[in-house]
């Protein structure tokens, strides 16, 4: 009985927090609206007391200037910025060529990515990465050897100290840099990355988990079957940093290996049981699905 109040106040609260923000959103979509920018506008309304027309107007103002501020981080993803090492000692003088990368995640944006590259070749205006914010699991070191390799004249050196402008040897710089397709790749991998991390996010919720559930009362909500009896799965995690394998756990100790590639298809799947792996609760779970968002669906429909 007291477990069943609770999830009524559960499920209350979580209707009440999805109304207030439907009202929000409503609320800041009409006081943005050009129509009620017209109406506001208008110095024969009399109809608005008029310090509470001042305050919609204001409140007008700050929506739209929000508005504008998330639509510049949504069209322009990838921006290049100029700032400065305060390093006495800093390469170039100092120079710095920052990267941001904007991301959004279930319609939110995320704190953004940076990524600060200086020029420390003597004779060449070649660019190294010198700092970053990127997740570990991105191969940011392998994108800037292949998009921006260093310079390949023998007498470009690193320089320990300033100036970017030697003077003396060869200038052989004929390795190009492509810093444009250098920031379009790190960009995709970290999107990737942020999909998988929902993806794992979607599966959870869909099998019931991040919830108060009792498993010894027999809920079968999330189940995977074993035959006709179906069987709550207790636990779904990353397995790795890149986020591309799934931990499975099943509340009668069953353990299980989901494998998904770059973009969420699924590459592998092994569940192990107490005589090896179970070929059956592996078919069970797919159901046919090619990529972990068809799985999503299967398990979502099964609660």
């Amino acid at each position: 009985m007291a477990s069943s109040l609770d999830d009524e106040i559960e499920a209350l609260q979580a209707r009440v927090s999805a109304l207030k923000k439907q009202l929000s959103i409503h609320t800041s979509t009409l006081i943005a609206a050009r129509s009620t920018r017209q109406l506001l506008a208008q110095e024969d309304n009399t109809a608005i007391d008029a310090s509470l027309k001042q305050k919609l107007l204001t409140q007008s103002d700050l929506q739209q200037a929000h508005n504008q501020h998330c639509l510049y981080r949504a069209c322009a993803t990838l921006t290049t910025f100029r700032a400065r090492d305060p390093d006495p000692h800093a390469v170039d003088g100092g120079a710095i060529l920052g990267l941001r990368i904007e991301v959004t995640s279930r319609a939110k944006f995320l704190r953004p990515y940076y990524v600060l590259m200086n020029r420390p070749y003597v004779g060449a205006r070649h660019l190294r990465v010198h700092r970053h914010t990127l997740p570990p699991c991105i191969p940011l070191a392998g994108l800037a050897a292949r998009y921006l390799p260093p310079p390949s004249a023998s007498s470009s050196s690193r320089s320990g100290g300033g100036g970017g402008g030697g003077d003396g040897g060869s200038k052989d710089t004929t390795t190009r840099q492509d810093l444009a397709r250098f920031a379009r790749a790190l960009r995709r991998e970290v999107v990737r990355y942020h999909h998988r991390l929902g993806v794992v996010a979607d599966l959870r919720k869909a099998a019931g988990l991040g919830r108060k559930k009792d498993v010894d009362e027999g809920d079968d909500e999330g189940g995977v079957g074993q035959g006709s009896r179906p069987v709550q799965l207790v636990d779904i995690a990353p397995a790795d940093a890149e986020t591309k394998q799934i931990t499975l756990e099943w509340a009668d100790g069953r353990t299980g290996r989901l494998v998904m590639g770059d973009d969420g298809e699924i590459v592998k799947l092994v569940v192990l049981g107490e005589n090896g792996r179970d070929r059956e609760a592996g078919r069970d779970l797919l159901g046919g699905a090619v990529r972990v968002e068809e799985v999503v669906k299967r398990l979502a429909a099964m609660v």
